[in-house]
């Protein structure tokens, strides 16, 4: 069944209808006709009221989940009230200024898009998500430190300023200079490459005998660089935070619901599929429950937005992720507010 215009709905029915939304969006339980009354100051009885509100479930923007005359909007009917009827509400300076600072904290990248996502979940109420592609590290330096005569702790130290330590086992006989001379020798060689570029030139010049290493040193070269290179293939590329905000008391109430939600969250490659899908364009996606495949159990919303660099590519995903009945003029605004915040983070 397709969704109605706005435009199809009387205003009486429009009144109605939004008076649901708005007060399920703010409860969580279905609304009688009786509270509708009260909220719309229509000059309309109870059963003149619920009479609409039969022809709005009949269009399918609202349901009765149970057998009173209590009603609540569909995913149909939010997907209409989101399109047609919200009115926006921009975040307030202190929210602003909440996401700003967090986003301003120093050190490595990933840890300002955590502590931004975090701000986010808390303000929204929602789990926070960011996703970001496979970073690709450009070095600054990298050094060796011996833990035993057995492994040393190869120390990666990147442009963005941001510090990773592994632990590799040593070849035999590996003495304190030759582990300096392998560090020396990559920081000199490989600094401003990605680790794919890093890779390519030591395996060229390894091969092509240009690099002036002995035996042990030119086998720790290899080792480091291989198990750098591997490890960036397993680099995380999504963040989420806040998942214990999903859980409040109307959320109690349906545990089993929840359950699913977190597992759906821990499945963290489809919800990075999800917000994938949301690169296109320069607007922000909402997904209401059922509309997608993943979060049909859970009745679950997503809204995501990509934030861009200065070279005008996309550079990530953000967004957050709640129940269905999440408070979507508060809240979408709040993300596009992250992604632009974050835009000037990462440009």
């Amino acid at each position: 069944m397709a969704t109605p215009p706005v435009t199809e709905l009387t205003d009486r029915a429009r009144d109605i209808f939004r008076a649901v939304v708005d007060s399920y969006l703010a409860s969580g339980t279905p609304v009688g006709s009786k509270t509708i009354a009260q909220l719309t100051g229509l000059s309309l009885s109870p059963a003149s009221i619920r009479g609409v509100m039969g022809e709005l479930e009949g269009l399918g923007l609202l349901a009765s989940p149970h057998t009173s005359a209590g009603r609540m909007p569909t995913d149909r009917g939010l997907r209409l009230f989101v399109d047609g009827m919200m009115q926006a509400m921009e975040p307030s300076f202190e929210e602003r200024q909440t996401i700003e600072a967090r986003a301003g904290v120093g050190g490595p990248v990933e840890e300002a898009l955590a502590a931004t996502t975090l701000a986010l979940s808390g303000l929204s109420a929602c789990a926070g998500l960011v996703m970001v592609p496979k970073r690709e590290l450009k070095l600054r330096q990298i050094a060796f430190v011996a833990l035993s005569p057995e492994q040393a702790l190869a120390v990666l130290v990147s442009e963005d300023g941001s510090v990773e330590n592994r632990v590799i086992a040593l070849p035999k006989g590996m003495s304190a200079s030759a582990l300096i001379e392998a560090g020396n020798y990559m920081s000199a060689t490989l600094g401003g490459l990605t680790l794919a570029e890093a890779r390519g030139r030591i395996e060229r010049e390894l091969t092509d005998g240009q690099a002036a290493l002995d035996g042990a040193a030119r086998t720790l070269v290899e080792r480091g660089i291989a198990v750098w290179s591997e490890d960036a293939d397993r680099r995380p590329v999504l963040i989420v935070r806040g998942q214990g905000r999903l859980i409040d008391a109307a959320a109690a109430a349906d545990l089993d619901r929840v359950r699913d939600l977190l597992d759906d969250l821990e499945g963290k490659q489809e919800v990075a599929s999800l917000l994938d899908s949301a690169r296109a364009g320069d607007s922000t996606r909402i997904f209401i429950g059922a509309e997608t495949k993943l979060f049909a159990l859970s009745g679950s919303s997503v809204i995501a937005r990509p934030f861009r660099g200065l070279d005008g590519r996309v550079v990530g995903v953000v967004g957050v992720i709640g129940p269905t009945r999440l408070n979507y003029a508060r809240v979408v605004p709040m993300v596009d507010f992250t992604a632009a915040t974050l835009a000037r983070l990462m440009g």
